[in-house]
């Protein structure tokens, strides 16, 4: 669905996006993870049409993006800035994107809007509060039957529930449709339970791009004890990325596959050990942190 080869984006002599490249597959529900000018918000303005990269390739179903109004049509995309028309309501700016989007299903729309009740339609979007504005442009996007959905930091400012109904919503639109759904977000505990793929960038670039799943067994957390306070050596086959000891229990964070580093420990006759997934947040800070990206040891 979305091809971006070898990108890159200069704002004068800072590179925004350093020979990027990334692949969304169609139906896919796409993490975008990375720090604070990792180059998501340009990317994500590339996919969009609205920058012309310097060198390289910004393709969705195989055609270029940029100045393609035809492709434009057929997505969607909430930033997290969002502008609305000075004095439009909700009504207005369902039928400007009537207008807009030859797939949009005004009855969809209606029955979503019932999911909304505290919006009031004939009220001025800019008036409402961000949280506010943010459910009216979900019920637009959605409503426009898109075949792609870029998302930038999508549920900021919505309460708990609200998030909840938003992604039941964007998920029952992925199953029935095969909606495609980018979601660049920093809430990566929410973004674990709705994403099948992750992209970690930093510094304009792609670190990892890999299945939620592939990621998850790729980097284990293993706590074990031993008679002794010190540690036996461990076999030279596992990778350790981190080594945190408290008296006899000792943790460590390894790559690789789990079972493999659980069965070679268990040559070591610990007289404990425990072998824990890890949490996306918890993958970011170690891969970033291998970036030497600043961040503060995790409690474990």
């Amino acid at each position: 669905m979305i091809e971006v080869k070898n990108v890159t984006k200069k704002f004068g002599d800072f590179i925004a996006l350093d020979d990027f490249s990334m692949h969304v597959e169609r139906g896919a529900i796409y993490g975008l993870v990375g720090p604070n000018g990792a180059g998501k918000t340009t990317l994500i303005r590339h996919l969009c049409g609205v920058f012309k990269q310097d060198a390289g390739e910004v393709l969705i179903d195989g055609q270029n993006v940029f100045e393609n109004a035809a492709l434009k049509q057929k997505m969607t995309i909430i930033p997290d800035d969002i502008f609305y028309f000075i004095q439009s309501n909700t009504k207005d700016l369902m039928k400007f994107y009537k207008d807009m989007y030859p797939s949009f299903d005004e009855a969809y729309f209606n029955k979503i809007a019932s999911c909304f009740p505290t919006i009031d339609m004939k009220k001025v979007v800019r008036s409402l509060s961000k949280g506010m504005q943010k459910q009216v442009a979900f019920m637009l996007a959605i409503a426009a039957r898109p075949e792609l959905m870029i998302l930038d930091e999508p549920v900021d400012g919505l309460d708990p529930v609200m998030r909840r109904q938003i992604w039941s919503l964007i998920m029952a639109d992925v199953a029935e449709t095969g909606l495609t759904v980018l979601v660049s977000s920093h809430n990566l505990r929410e973004l674990e339970d709705v994403c099948d793929h992750v992209g970690i960038m930093n510094n304009g670039k792609l670190l990892i791009e890999r299945s939620l799943d592939d990621l998850q067994t790729s980097v284990t957390k293993i706590q074990i004890a031993f008679d002794n306070d010190e540690m036996p050596k461990l076999p030279s086959d596992i990778e350790v990325l981190r080594k945190i000891s408290n008296g006899r229990v000792h943790t460590l964070i390894v790559k690789g596959e789990p079972h493999v580093a659980e069965r070679e420990i268990a040559k070591l006759n610990p007289i404990l050990m425990d072998v824990l997934p890890l949490t996306l947040e918890e993958i970011f800070i170690y891969e970033l942190g291998g970036e030497n990206y600043a961040v503060r040891e995790i409690i474990i």
